[in-house]
């Protein structure tokens, strides 16, 4: 007959294996599109760079990323592409983590208005969740006190249109916006927020803090209090009709209309 330290080391044994199974680091995944100003009031500020990543933006955590499909900025009705002049960059988004592929565009503000800037990356492979994901990405960055233009529709695959004014938005206000898929409302689109943590200086009480979650109502509108000052991202997540083959076989796409928006405390 097995003794009791025996049988407790062969479950503890047991346990372990089990446990090493379980998929680790199964964090939310951002696109990203970060400028270096979300508003613009000074001439010498209209010179602006464009970090484009992919990331987890609370964890630090960044993947290499591929040349996006397309990257550009929307103002005044009129849709620029400066796709081919982004650099690559290797970004590292704490002290204490690898660099990763990132990448980098400039564009320089002429005119009053509000600027949508926008990317459409390539399929990245996740093996964890055994699909691709196509995170269609914008932020929008107001110029010179000219408030027309946040609102309006790039014409991504999917997106969200902000009915909140996406800027100017101080810590503890409510935002809302409306997710669209092929330009329509999606009704009860389950959305992702995560706050860019940069520097790692903020902890999270425990995990299922790291990403909050909300759903779109029937309308597809999502409503979300942004309690800290800092960058926050929403990922309105659905998937795609179309498959890619991978090794002969065809996988499901996970397509994520993501916003950026900044929040600001009172001085």
């Amino acid at each position: 007959m097995r003794s009791v330290t025996s049988l407790r080391k062969s479950l503890t044994i047991a346990l372990l294996a089990a446990l090493s199974l379980i998929p680790a680091g199964s964090y939310a995944h951002f696109g990203m599109v970060i400028p270096s100003h979300d508003i613009v009031e000074k001439q010498e500020d209209a010179s602006l760079f464009v970090n484009i990543m992919f990331a987890h933006p609370f964890e630090g955590q960044s993947m290499n990323m591929e040349k996006p499909v397309r990257a550009g900025v929307l103002s005044n009705g009129k849709k620029i592409l400066f796709t081919d002049e982004l650099k690559p960059l290797d970004l590292r988004m704490y002290a204490d983590t690898k660099p990763s592929r990132a990448w980098r565009g400039h564009y320089t503000i002429a005119r009053p208005g509000d600027h949508i800037f926008f990317m459409e990356p390539k399929p990245y492979w996740e093996p964890a969740e055994d699909s691709y994901i196509v995170h269609y990405t914008k932020v929008i960055v107001n110029a010179f006190g000219k408030e027309i233009g946040w609102d309006e529709e790039v014409g991504m695959k999917t997106e969200i249109i902000p009915l909140t004014r996406p800027y100017a938005l101080y810590a503890g206000n409510v935002f809302q916006g409306v997710v669209n898929v092929d330009g329509k409302p999606a009704p009860f689109t389950e959305v992702e927020i995560e706050y860019f943590n940069r520097g790692g200086k903020s902890k999270a009480p425990a995990g299922p803090f790291v990403t909050q979650v909300v759903k779109a109502d029937a309308n597809g509108v999502f409503t979300c209090a942004l309690p800290k000052a800092g960058w926050w991202g929403f990922a309105a997540l659905s998937t795609d009709s179309r498959t890619i083959l991978r090794d002969g076989k065809p996988k499901p796409v996970e397509i994520g209309a993501v916003l950026w928006i900044k929040a600001e405390d009172f001085r």
